[in-house]
C-alpha cells in the first residue's frame, strides 16, 4: 500500500507541476516571450516528478496484482483503461515534444510543410494525452490517499478536474499552434 500511496502523491504533485508548466508555456507562446530560465524552472521539476510517478506506477501495476484484470468489468474500468493507454503514449510523445521546436525550425526552413503540420498535430495529441491521463487519475489518487470518501465527492472532483484539464488543453493548443505558426510560417 505504501507504493500506491507514494504513487498517488507523485501523481498529484505531477498534476500541479503540469498546470504550472502548461500555464507558463501558454503564457510564453501567447505573448511570444521566452525566458530559458523560467522554462527550465517549470519543466525540470515536472519531468522529474513524472518520471518518478511513472516508475512507481509501473512498479505498482507489474509488481502488485491489484487491478490487473481489466477485462472483467470493462465499463467500470474505462477510466483505468484510458489511464494506462495514455500512460503508454506519454513517453514516445514526450520525446517528440522535447525536439519539436528544432524540428519545426528545420521543416519550415526546408519547406516541408506536411511534416511541419504533423509536428504541430503531434503537439496537440501530446497535450490531449497528458490532460486525459490527468483527468482520469486525480480522483483515483485522492481516493488512494483517503481524501475522497463517497461516490458523490468523486464525481464532483472528476467534473472539476475535467473542466480544468479542458481549459489547459485549449489554452496550450491554441497558444502553441498560434505561437509556432507565427514564429515559423512566413507568407
Amino acid at each position: 500500500m505504501k507504493l500506491k500511496k507514494s504513487n498517488a502523491v507523485l501523481s498529484l504533485l505531477s498534476f500541479a507541476a503540469m498546470l504550472l508548466h502548461m500555464g507558463y508555456s501558454a503564457f510564453a507562446y501567447f505573448t511570444l516571450f521566452y525566458n530559458p530560465l523560467m522554462t527550465k524552472i517549470f519543466a525540470i521539476p515536472f519531468i522529474v516528478l513524472v518520471c518518478l510517478h511513472a516508475a512507481t506506477g509501473m512498479c505498482s501495476v507489474f509488481l502488485q496484482a491489484d487491478g490487473t484484470r481489466l477485462e472483467l468489468y470493462p465499463k467500470m474500468n474505462i477510466q483505468t483503461i484510458i489511464q494506462r493507454i495514455t500512460a503508454a503514449l506519454i513517453f514516445p510523445l514526450l520525446i517528440l515534444h522535447l525536439f519539436t521546436f528544432s524540428l519545426l525550425q528545420s521543416t519550415s526552413s526546408s519547406g516541408q510543410f506536411i511534416l511541419f503540420a504533423l509536428l504541430i498535430l503531434s503537439e496537440v495529441l501530446f497535450f490531449a494525452v497528458i490532460v486525459s491521463h490527468c483527468a482520469v487519475s486525480v480522483s483515483k489518487a485522492l481516493i488512494t490517499l483517503g481524501l475522497l470518501h463517497s461516490d458523490k465527492a468523486r464525481k464532483i472532483t472528476d467534473r472539476i478536474i475535467y473542466v480544468i484539464c479542458m481549459i489547459m488543453f485549449a489554452a496550450a493548443s491554441v497558444s502553441v499552434i498560434k505561437g509556432q505558426i507565427t514564429m515559423f510560417v512566413h507568407f
